[in-house]
């Protein structure tokens, strides 16, 4: 069963592999200079997917995370910092922009963006430094905030985000995406730098209320003066420009669907959009594996529970190691204690599950009593958000490396 959740997940990452989905979108070649802009954890791949297949003149830059880079030729690639942003992103975009503002009408910008270019495609607005970018982002990370909150507030502290790069640009400007979000909506996908954001100053400085965040002086200075706001849906700077999502979260559901279609067990993809906090998530999840064993509906065994995401983690605390995915895992491990033949795996599609080196873990039908016999108590973990140590002294982590895509979370279920 692990062998077989494993090789789901892997189907769902190959569904959003940019070196084989990619160059069926990319365009006819303009009249003058293409210049490639990539930010995400797959902009190395995009990347090198696109000098694969162009074979006219390219130059660009593309921002990845750090480990998550490619070798290329013609598009430099340069590892910065994620998920809090570094000076390493910031210099690399602050020349994006400039390289972008150059451009003609008969050039060509092509925009790569995937999941974690908020951080990685970092040039803060004037009057707001680094420090103070980094300082709200580290809280925001930790406050429960959904990815659309916190991007938001990004792309309202940012000079290239919420549409601003497509502003810079007299080109006409082809963004190809791979979508990491809930809803695929690009204006949250990489903070949207070519896509008209319906945010406001007015919004951010809500989340930043909502969550408690304390923000520097210059942070809050600048969101109560609200001026100089992102362009918005209906602005002329947006007739030239196309933003096109290629890869999406529900896609690899479905590829990691067929994959149990073809072991006789029912896949069903419950869907792409959950969200919540990762242990109340997993509380429902158990609900619904309990009524299938005792009842059989509303499914009938063998069947896969699949589905999809960004569930969140509110940290209260120090202390403690694990992302979203095995937190999610851990919770659902105690809720179904005691219940045989259920197996699960929750993993995030980029290979990293929060700020640790695996991807997510799996789940066993004993998992918490072989967790005991070692003298580990599960809720206590769980308590303080210290599921990699759980699941790493069961050796049960999935440690995939970089994937450079990312498609959201994933999580599979199977009740035999």
């Amino acid at each position: 069963m692990r062998a077989l959740l494993e090789q789901s997940f892997r189907a769902a990452v190959a569904a959003a592999d940019p070196l084989h989905i990619l160059a069926p979108h990319l365009p006819p070649p303009p009249k003058g200079r293409t210049f490639v802009a990539a930010a995400g954890k797959a902009a190395a791949s995009m990347a090198a997917a696109v000098e694969a297949h162009w074979n006219h003149s390219l130059e660009g830059i593309a921002i990845t995370r750090y480990g998550h880079g490619l070798p290329t030729k013609r598009i430099r690639v340069v590892e910065a910092g994620h998920p809090v942003p570094d000076e390493a992103g910031e210099a690399a975009a602050r020349e994006i922009l400039q390289r972008v503002k150059e451009l003609g009408k008969d050039d060509l910008l092509l925009a790569l963006l995937s999941g974690g270019g908020s951080s990685l495609l970092s040039l803060p607005a004037e009057g707001i430094s680094m420090a103070d970018l980094k300082a709200v982002t580290a809280q925001l990370l930790r406050s429960g905030a959904t990815i659309q909150e916190i991007n938001t507030v990004r792309k309202h502290l940012s000079a290239i985000q919420g549409g601003r790069l497509a502003a810079a640009c007299r080109a006409q400007v082809l963004s190809l995406i791979i979508s990491d979000v809930t809803g695929d909506d690009p204006t949250h996908i990489a903070s949207g730098p070519t896509a008209p954001d319906p945010t406001t100053y007015r919004d951010a400085l809500d989340v930043l209320r909502k969550y408690r965040i304390s923000p520097p002086a210059a942070v809050k200075a600048r969101f109560e003066r609200a001026a100089d706001e992102t362009p918005k849906p209906g602005d002329p700077v947006f007739r030239r420009v196309e933003n096109r999502v290629i890869a999406t979260p529900h896609r690899s559901l479905e590829a990691a669907a067929e994959v149990f279609a073809k072991r006789n067990i029912q896949p069903v993809i419950l869907g792409d959009t959950i969200t919540g906090e990762a242990a109340e998530v997993a509380k429902v999840m158990a609900g619904l594996v309990r009524e299938i064993r005792k009842y059989s509906i509303p499914f009938r065994p063998p069947v896969a529970l699949i589905s999809g995401g960004e569930c969140t983690v509110t940290v209260h605390e120090e202390g403690g190691r694990g992302g979203r995915c095995a937190e999610f895992l851990l919770s659902l491990a105690i809720e179904l204690q005691g219940l045989d033949e259920v197996w699960g795996i929750a993993a995030d599609t980029d290979g990293i599950d929060g700020s640790e080196d695996n991807a997510g873990a799996f789940m066993t039908p004993d998992s918490v009593d072989r967790a005991s016999k070692k003298g580990l108590d599960a809720k206590a973990l769980l308590a303080k958000h210290d599921s990699y140590g759980f699941f790493s002294a069961l050796g049960e982590l999935l440690v995939t490396g970089p994937t450079r895509t990312n498609v959201n979370d994933y999580r599979a279920i199977i009740v035999a």
